[in-house]
């Protein structure tokens, strides 16, 4: 398992590229272990749709197509939002400290322009938000997708969405902090919506109506 999360993780955060071949002897040595358990996490990691075997020529990372990863995008805004509305109700005082002290991290890593520790970051982020919503069955489902979105989310990022998402992250944090679970749930859901438009102008696609998004309250809705 720690050999698979590691392996994961280089894939994650774009040290294994995308349509990359994995390299068993390398992972062995860097690892400090057989080419057994190699074997064994790159098989678990196909089951979830990141690495791919090809006949006579070995393991690859995964290459979804656009097709594909606009779909899980359509999937993950509907997610996001349901994510929002629950961590906006459950989430304590200590744990919006814990997500602000997050975002100056990633704030100084995309200052820096380092790609790689900001996905990282970004990914522990949405995994705290997970983790606060308190749901094991949509958190199963949000990381199968979150997973096959990865490569296509750091190229968006690459593409100049550094800063841009950053500041995106300090509003969901706004958000979630007013306790307003409508408001935190569509914030979270434009955020989605704004990274699938990223990516789509990334790959130079056009994004028409496809990335068009709720639009989201300037402020939380307060019962008078």
């Amino acid at each position: 398992m720690l050999v698979q999360e590691e392996i994961e993780r280089l894939i994650m955060t774009g040290e294994l590229p995308v349509g990359s071949r994995i390299n068993e002897s390398e992972l062995a040595q860097r690892f400090n272990t057989s080419r057994g358990p190699i074997r064994e996490a790159l098989r678990a990691l196909e089951e979830v749709g990141l690495v791919r075997t090809e006949k006579n020529r070995g393991m690859f990372v995964r290459e979804i197509s656009f097709e594909e990863a606009d779909e899980i995008y359509e999937l993950r805004e509907a997610l996001e939002e349901i994510i929002g509305r629950r961590v906006a109700k459950f989430i304590t005082t200590d744990g919006i400290e814990r997500l602000k002290a997050m975002l100056d991290a990633m704030h100084e890593a995309a200052q820096a322009q380092e790609l790689e520790q900001y996905a990282q970051l970004n990914l522990q982020f949405h995994d705290t938000l997970l983790d606060t919503a308190g749901s094991a069955k949509l958190t199963e489902t949000y990381q199968r997708l979150i997973k096959e979105l990865s490569l296509f989310r750091l190229r968006a990022l690459a593409g100049g969405g550094l800063r841009v998402s950053a500041d995106e992250h300090r509003v969901i944090v706004d958000a979630i902090a007013s306790r307003d679970p409508e408001y935190a749930g569509q914030t979270l859901r434009r955020h989605v919506a704004d990274s699938r438009a990223r990516m789509h102008k990334a790959l130079g696609r056009d994004t028409g109506a496809q990335g068009e998004a709720p639009k989201v309250p300037s402020s939380p809705t307060k019962e008078v």
